[in-house]
């Protein structure tokens, strides 16, 4: 499957449409869209409180990285990927994030989580996709798709897929850096 080449705006509701705008209802152009972390940085940091959100979810990143989890995705949601602004009058408070990993053969996973901190503004979750028992991967994936796929009030919206791949993580932080600036 192809990387979406640009986030989808903002339906109706101020929330990202669960399929794209436009496209048929069998379409693979659907929520979670594939996008790439520059584009994910870039397309978000409209805000101070924006901004600082994803400095620390491209911390967040790397202490990932740091730990040798590189091969994965993560599902990115919460009122972050809404136009919270809009609806309720406020910033977003933090990212959610479903990180989807393979734990790296040399790596003991009982030790691999104690070396990332748990940050204030990061809601994260794992699973872990290499899992033997993949009736329970399955259900996990279920219960994600189906939490992240519509809002408290039972409307329907899409949410994000960005590969867990550090290759485009400096770049991601020099357009943060960049929007820092802008913002001063």
């Amino acid at each position: 499957m192809t990387l979406i080449t640009t986030i989808p705006d903002w339906n109706d509701h101020e929330v990202l449409p669960p399929i794209a705008t436009g496209a048929a209802g069998n379409t693979r152009n659907r929520s979670p869209y594939r996008v790439g972390l520059s584009e994910f940085v870039d397309h978000f940091s409209s805000s101070n409180e924006r901004i600082e959100i994803l400095d620390e979810f491209l911390r967040f990143r790397e202490e990932l990285h740091n730990v040798g989890l590189t091969s994965g995705f993560q599902w990115v949601d919460g009122s972050f990927l809404e136009n919270i602004e809009v609806i309720e009058n406020r910033f977003p408070e933090d990212v959610d994030v479903v990180t989807f990993y393979t734990i790296p053969q040399t790596t003991n996973q009982q030790s691999l989580f104690n070396h990332i901190q748990i940050r204030s503004m990061i809601d994260a979750y794992w699973v872990q996709v290499d899992h033997p028992d993949h009736v329970e991967n399955v259900r996990l994936v279920a219960y994600w798709y189906s939490m992240w796929s519509h809002r408290r009030n039972g409307l329907w919206k899409g949410f994000l897929q960005i590969d867990l791949d550090s290759t485009s993580d400096d770049e991601a932080r020099s357009i943060l850096d960049a929007k820092k600036e802008m913002f001063r």
